[in-house]
């Protein structure tokens, strides 16, 4: 039989757009006489739904939008409907179910609820729903299909009680399929995770898996699709884009491939592309399509603009140069030639005016201190004042350009280089910027070698440089990923590393201080296993030390 594997990119809460993409995507599978056609975990209200959970308006509308769509599988005949969506628990309850219906012809032939409810990093499913509590097989023609959600395939004993995939091998009928349908978000490393846990099932259990994945962003989570199907060896027998919607056919039981298709391993186009994507879904799902970013010269606004050109197009992305009298001519002449080169718009606005009125009003207060940070921060919120301004003017939306490794250590200004509606590399480590930059540019330069090449500065003062204040990225980055990442104690780095337990000490200090700082940051695009934000909780006032 043929299967459709399709991906969708839903905006969360948007039933009627979703309805539309729906059935607009089953007559598709329909018309290519497809019997069973499977879409991601929770497609009919979109993931994650959060607090619009609570709302008994948002409910309503989506017991409605499910009635609709199960009349319209009335209207297509042989052909079985899988859909993630919201399930009610009991009459006399009040519990919410995620849910995966089996539609066909009009009816509900099966519900499969998530068994599995994560509870860690982004995710707090266990606020809102209550576990399943069997496992749910269905027929198709003359296939047995397991059916399971997400995290039910993700079993971890350190986590779990049970593993709910043993159950389905104790029926009495042995499946044929395992189908899991999910909304697994993306990061750097995942790919590869994926393909091990997976590779790890089929062959554990001797069956086929045919996994079905979200594609696109929703605030600061990018679902990266590659929804496949994997023989009961492990072997990827198809695959369908990354970060991006699909509809895959496939022939089940597919006859057997010379050659299967290459495991999935993360790359640096990979990290590119999610940022792409989230940068790109962030701004058309809430209604814009303008971007401005401040271009310093240097090689985070560089990135930030030519991922906003690629996202965007360059007729829609607006670079602005904002010198001082620190602003070395080199780093004007960057920006531009960048500009140049992505075809997106430039302007040079000078601030000295700005910073000499800054001067002659503060200089009552002022006078007899010696000039220091204050003075230099000054200059970062004189050009986050001007760039929210022209973000206002022209409605569009004002890109952040700071790093994760400067964000960590509170190397950047509250209202000023941190101004902006989404900071599109926060979660991306200055290290991991350069990588980015290259893959860029590997087929033309379009971010100048001057700009790769020049030591990062701020210039903020006269020969100002970022290792004036923090030791080389290629040190910083390590340490940074072992405890922000993997958990490590600081002793265990400074072993690892063989670095100066005093240097990791300070760097943990710095992470801990600038609490307050990434409390008021604009939301991220998250591409880490521990992104700043939702996933990483840590209260700004605390007085624990390690």
């Amino acid at each position: 039989m043929n299967i459709a594997l399709i991906q969708t990119n839903p905006l969360v809460g948007d039933f009627s757009g979703t309805i539309r993409s729906i059935t607009t995507s089953l007559t598709k599978a329909h018309k290519a006489r497809c019997s069973l056609a499977v879409f991601p975990e929770l497609a009919l209200c979109g993931y994650p739904p959060q607090d619009l959970l609570e709302r008994s308006a948002f409910l309503e509308m989506h017991d409605r939008a499910l009635q609709e769509l199960i009349a319209f599988t009335s209207t297509l005949k042989g052909i079985t409907c899988v859909v993630g969506a919201l399930g009610h628990g009991p009459a006399s309850e009040t519990s919410l179910l995620n849910t995966a219906y089996v539609l066909q012809e009009g009816a509900i032939l099966a519900q499969a609820h998530k068994r599995l409810l994560p509870n860690y990093d982004v995710f707090d499913e266990p606020r809102y729903f209550s576990s399943g509590q069997q496992a749910t097989t269905f027929a198709c023609g003359h296939l047995h299909c397991a059916l399971s959600i997400g995290e039910d395939i993700w079993f971890r004993q350190d986590r779990y009680a049970h593993n709910p995939l043993k159950d389905f091998m104790l029926g009495a009928i042995v499946p044929d399929l395992l189908i899991n349908i999910a909304a697994s978000p993306y990061h750097y490393g995942k790919l590869h995770e994926r393909h091990a846990r997976f590779t790890n099932l089929c062959t554990t259990y001797n069956l086929p898996l045919l996994f079905v994945n979200h594609a696109g962003g929703q605030d600061s989570l990018v679902f990266d699709g590659h929804s496949q199907v994997m023989d009961s060896s492990g072997a990827i027998q198809a695959r369908a884009a990354g970060f991006a919607e699909d509809l895959l056919v496939v022939k089940f039981p597919s006859e057997e491939i010379a050659s299967p298709l290459p495991q999935t391993e993360d790359t640096i186009a990979d990290l590119g592309g999610a940022l792409i994507c989230g940068l790109r879904d962030y701004l058309h799902k809430s209604g814009f399509s303008r971007a401005i970013i401040g271009l310093s010269g240097g090689i985070d606004s560089a990135l930030t603009a030519a991922l906003a050109c690629r996202a965007l197009g360059a007729d829609n992305v607006l670079g602005v140069a904002l010198p001082s009298p620190y602003t070395s001519s080199q780093s004007i002449d960057d920006a531009q030639q960048l500009a140049l080169n992505l075809g997106c718009g430039f302007e040079c606005i000078p601030i000295q005016a700005a910073m000499d009125s800054y001067t002659t009003l503060l200089q009552p207060f002022f006078a007899d201190t010696q000039e220091g940070v204050t003075e230099q921060n000054i200059q970062a919120r004189i050009r986050g004042n001007i760039l929210m301004a022209l973000s206002n003017k022209f409605n569009s939306i004002l890109l952040t350009t700071g790093n994760k490794s400067e964000m960590a250590v509170g190397y950047c200004t509250l209202y000023g280089d941190m101004c902006g509606g989404l900071a599109v590399l926060a979660d991306v480590y200055k290290t991991q910027v350069y990588a980015l930059s290259d893959w860029i540019n590997h087929e033309r330069e379009i971010i100048p070698q001057g700009t790769m090449t020049r030591p990062p500065t701020a210039e903020l003062k006269p020969n100002q440089l970022d290792q004036d204040d923090l030791p080389p990225y290629e040190l910083l980055d390590p340490i940074l990923q072992q405890y922000l990442e993997q958990g490590r104690q600081i002793e265990e780095i400074a072993t690892s590393l063989q670095v100066d337990p005093a240097l990791v000490r300070d760097i943990t200090r710095r992470i801990r201080q600038n609490e307050y700082k990434r409390v008021q940051a604009p939301l991220a695009i998250r591409v880490s296993n521990k992104a700043f934000g939702p996933g990483r909780r840590y209260p700004v006032l605390q007085g624990f030390r390690e």
